[in-house]
């Protein structure tokens, strides 16, 4: 691990502009000089392995104020912050009992001593598992632009068939983030230029030919919380996880299912997969398959298809395809088969 400065901040406003301070306005936020780090189960992880190299690490675990660690549930729906830890989502009791999405994304996710430690600002973050990313000796656009993909051509067996480009074929890592998109949240952001709220949906670029471009955060820009709209679709909700082993293994497909049901006719139906795509994707083509029809075997079917439809598959992934379209089916009958008023 290279040299660092650490600091803590006190507020948010202190913290945004200590790191722009410390971060050239040209380059995107994850290359940034000046990185913010909470629970820093990835970041750290990635400064170990030399891929991450700041110079200037700002701890926000002491910004004062319950806007960034609160769980505040009303009428108009949840709103979590970014301070708040995997392990206080996964065990409230509204988030399990009308958001049992999220609680799932929780619960399937790492080690319960990680997600104690790890923020839901961080979370949504964290960068691809892509073994090329992760060993520098290797090329990688993301890590270094301009300096190719090794996995195109190598051992791909764990990367995305949607959104892919021909500069990196890497997956997003995380759960959390394919029940916001799911359940079509919006993000708090405070930056350099004041506060400003965004869909979690436009939150991740897709790789095109900047792979290193990540997000649409800016150098300094802080993530403060969400907001998860109520509705007659978060009860009915469910994430489904295939992964290696069952259990602390990143995906290998999944898929956030959210329903509104009358009798057996689909009112409203969202549908985000994991494990699959380059970013947290939400499959609007399945979604309108179902819309107004009985959820049965053959609408099931016709969606999963619809969701694959435009997967782009290597020399070793090519079966997330059927599986990824089995998890889908999986997930709607599992989710239609919920009691809505749990």
């Amino acid at each position: 691990m290279r040299p660092f400065v650490y600091e803590r901040a006190r507020n948010a406003e202190d913290a945004v502009a200590a790191i722009r301070r410390h971060s050239r306005r040209d380059v995107p936020s994850v290359q940034a000089d000046g990185q913010y780090i909470a629970g820093g189960t990835n970041m750290s992880d990635y400064m170990r392995l030399d891929v991450m190299r700041p110079d200037f690490v700002l701890d926000v675990n002491e910004i004062a104020g319950d806007n960034m660690r609160r769980i505040r549930v009303g009428d108009s729906g949840l709103r979590i912050g970014s301070l708040v830890r995997m392990a206080e989502a996964e065990d409230n009791e509204t988030i399990q009992r009308d958001y049992p999405v999220i609680h799932d994304t929780m619960k399937l996710a790492a080690t319960r001593q990680i997600r104690n430690m790890a923020s839901l600002g961080g979370n949504v973050l964290q960068r691809t598992r892509c073994d090329y990313f992760r060993e520098v000796s290797f090329p990688c656009n993301k890590r270094d632009p301009g300096s190719g993909c090794a996995a195109i051509n190598g051992f791909n067996r764990q990367h995305a068939v949607l959104g892919v480009s021909d500069s990196c074929i890497a997956r997003y890592p995380g759960d959390f983030g394919q029940a916001l998109v799911a359940l079509d949240a919006t993000v708090d952001i405070l930056g350099p230029n004041g506060p400003r709220t965004m869909r979690f949906a436009d939150l991740h670029k897709l790789p095109g030919d900047t792979p290193w471009d990540e997000t649409e955060l800016k150098p300094g820009e802080l993530i403060l919380g969400y907001n998860i709209p109520a509705g007659p679709h978060t009860k009915r909700s469910r994430y489904v996880k295939v992964r290696d082993r069952d259990s602390y293994q990143y995906a290998l497909t999944a898929a956030a299912v959210a329903l509104d049901m009358d009798g057996d006719t689909v009112r409203d139906v969202r549908i985000a997969l994991g494990g699959v795509a380059a970013a947290p994707w939400r499959a609007h083509d399945a979604e309108e398959i179902l819309k107004g029809r009985t959820l049965d075997e053959d609408s099931a079917a016709e969606a999963a298809d619809a969701a694959f439809q435009s997967a782009v598959t290597h020399q070793h992934n090519a079966y997330k395809v059927p599986i990824g379209k089995q998890t889908i089916i999986r997930a709607l009958f599992e989710t239609r088969d919920m009691e809505a008023s749990r």
